[in-house]
């Protein structure tokens, strides 16, 4: 059995950045520190830094007054700020940049009189976020069905912005579906779906018709690992989700070639273990090569809390491709959910 790794894989540059934010936070403040909700979603992720002393919970109502408080890479809605402040939590924003973009997005076509038609999933945490900068105003689209229901007026301006994490495929279904009904609906200057989600799905196309099994190594409750899953069954690529190797079932690998993303560098040799035949490369590193850096990488600013300790540890090569690059901010950013 080959396995076939596609490129690129493993984490985009917003998820490094979020997690050197927690153990920044570690290292400067100590344990423990507490995260609203999963910093990323990835079980391996949040449990070893779990084990180094992050404290995750699903509201602030759990955190204890004052306590250092990291907001997850998905982004939160401003009434999480305005409590945090409140309870006087001294608060570390690890919203992803480009997430934090369609958030500025919202307020600016708001209070320029649009509605906001938001494509993404109910319930998840950056969709909860995205809608919470003006509720009032963002409808979300889920589907051609809610297309279908929505009213708006001849002449009432809106945008259609997406969730970042979506499939390209069934958000452009949905954009066209919207377009049609309501011609007058316009686009941000910039498309919102994350470049290296985009990336990540193309690697998964252009693969597809020489593998016979694709193991997207992830957490169910991630939307990027979910929909590289179901890009892969649309060609006809038998396609698990797997939180690591001990969740893969032998039956599946029965002839053929596998594609997977590596998490972590010892999975390489858990698979020359079951007998596959591994690229050198895979032995020697995690996922590289996005494309669209300058659109999407480029440089991502530490919060101002930890704007020394990023510095430093950018010095020191703890931070690399893809991975974020730290600089200092030019100003300091005490209300995060606000910039």
């Amino acid at each position: 059995m080959d396995v076939v790794l596609a490129k690129p894989r493993g984490f985009c540059a917003g998820v490094e950045r979020a997690i050197r934010v927690v153990e920044l936070a570690l290292e400067r403040y100590g344990p423990p520190v507490y995260v609203r909700k999963e910093i990323v979603h990835n079980r391996h992720v949040v449990e070893r830094l779990r084990a180094l002393g992050a404290v995750f919970v699903e509201e602030l109502a759990e955190i204890p007054s004052g306590a250092v408080t990291i907001l997850s890479a998905h982004g939160s809605p401003p009434a999480v700020c305005e409590e945090a402040e409140r309870r006087g939590l001294r608060l570390i924003d690890a919203t992803c940049p480009l997430v934090r973009k369609v958030h500025v997005e919202v307020r600016r076509y708001v209070k320029r009189g649009y509605r906001v038609l938001l494509i993404g999933h109910a319930g998840h945490d950056e969709v909860v976020g995205t809608m919470g900068q003006a509720p009032d105003a963002t409808i979300l689209i889920e589907s051609v069905a809610d297309v279908r229901r929505l009213a708006l007026a001849a002449d009432e301006k809106g945008v259609i912005l997406t969730q970042t994490t979506l499939s390209q495929d069934d958000a452009r279904e949905l954009v066209d579906a919207l377009r049609r009904r309501f011609p007058q609906l316009e686009l941000p200057p910039h498309e919102d779906i994350c470049y290296a989600t985009q990336n990540r799905q193309n690697a998964v196309k252009e693969i597809s018709g020489r593998i016979g099994v694709l193991l997207v190594v992830g957490s169910q409750n991630s939307s990027n690992s979910r929909r590289l899953t179901e890009v892969g069954r649309a060609r006809g690529v038998r396609a698990y989700l797997v939180d690591g190797p001990d969740h893969i079932e032998e039956s599946w690998l029965a002839g053929g070639a596998a594609r997977r993303r590596d998490l972590r560098r010892q999975r390489p040799g858990r698979r020359r273990a079951r007998g596959a035949r591994v690229p050198a490369a895979a032995r020697r590193h995690g996922g590289r090569g996005d494309r669209g850096a300058g659109r999407g990488r480029g440089v991502h600013t530490a919060p101002a809390e930890l704007d020394g300790a990023g510095r430093r540890a950018a010095r020191q090569g703890y931070i690399g491709h893809p991975g974020p690059v730290w600089v200092r901010p030019r100003c300091s950013v005490r209300r995060p959910c606000r910039t």
